[in-house]
């Protein structure tokens, strides 16, 4: 990395997340890095004040310089420049080689909007941002987003970043971790009673194509039969696993199933799902980060916002009234 050219901003001042996208990328350049590693080090580059490196967010969970760098590292993995390798480490790609080779003076979303990666992750409904989730200012538009509409478009921006990660770290945990963290989901939807029937449950039917079958209520009166298949995007399942997990069903003279994949399932699949006499549940790579994050599994609950809203008081009717 030039540790000559890096500043961006005064010591006391902290860059904003896509000012920090560029030395996030050089410094993957050097090989896989760890990101609490990369806060530190780029702190220590950029010359910031103790005051710049440990002012917290709203949440005073976490710096606002150890956020930014986060989100700069998030942006450039959308568009396909940077990926995670294990928990908390990320290397270059070779995309991202070929960026740093034409010598860019600044990466930035404009940057970034080039790949259709990033702009598929942008273009899910959400109004461009100038600035991290932390101070959200958006851009002037056509638009004119009601404060509403920008908070909850910071908000599904947040949720989306989220989901593709606990995705990746699904996909680079060890085999055994999917298998728990479909008994922990279960668990939390309400279904196998304590989490030690939910894992015996699900771990011993491993034969005749079902991996594993939880109750569906504490005595076991309801049985929902599961199959896992850890995929990586793009290695979507067929029809033809579908229908070998129906014969599987019919051998257990089971009624309904579920089968839960990382990537996501053809048309064919989802068309045999939906024709076939038995109850069969597909559950793809972006609906199980849906129902992860919404049962809070993997993930927990960083800060709330609450939003108010004026009442008044009705003389005539002695109750509260929204205006």
């Amino acid at each position: 990395m030039n540790e000559t050219t890096e500043t961006t901003a005064p010591a006391d001042q902290v860059p904003d997340y896509q000012s920090l996208m560029l030395p996030v990328l050089r410094a993957a350049e050097e090989g896989e890095i760890r990101i609490g590693d990369l806060i530190v080090k780029l702190a220590s580059i950029l010359g910031l004040s103790e005051a710049a490196r440990t002012v917290l967010l709203a949440s005073g969970r976490q710096t606002v310089f150890a956020n930014r760098v986060h989100w700069a590292k998030t942006y450039l993995a959308k568009a396909g420049l940077v990926e995670a390798t294990r928990r908390g480490h990320f290397r270059i790609t070779a995309r991202g080689e070929e960026v740093l080779a034409t010598a860019p003076d600044r990466i930035d979303n404009r940057f970034l909007a080039r790949f259709d990666e990033f702009r598929a992750f942008t273009d899910r409904g959400i109004s461009p941002v100038t600035e991290a989730p932390d101070r959200v200012e958006i851009v002037a538009d056509a638009t004119e987003a009601t404060p509403d509409e920008i908070m909850r478009a910071a908000h599904r921006r947040i949720e989306a970043a989220l989901a593709e990660d606990l995705l990746d770290r699904v996909r680079a945990a060890p085999p055994d971790f999917f298998e728990r963290l479909i008994v922990n989901l279960l668990l939390a939807m309400g279904y196998g009673g304590s989490a030690v029937e939910a894992g015996r449950a699900l771990g011993r039917s491993g034969d005749d194509g079902v991996d594993g079958v939880i109750d569906q209520d504490e005595l076991g009166l309801d049985r929902v039969y599961i199959q896992a298949k850890r995929y990586a995007a793009g290695n979507s399942v067929s029809s033809g696993a579908i229908r070998d997990f129906f014969g599987s069903l019919d051998r257990h003279k089971a009624a309904k199933g579920l089968f839960v994949t990382t990537s996501s399932f053809t048309a064919s699949a989802r068309d045999t799902a939906e024709y076939l006499s038995k109850r069969i549940v597909l559950i793809d790579g972006g609906q199980l980060t849906r129902l992860m994050i919404r049962h809070n599994v993997g993930c927990r609950i960083e800060e709330i916002y609450t939003s108010r809203r004026s009442t008044r008081t009705s003389s005539n009717r002695g109750k509260m009234l929204r205006v």
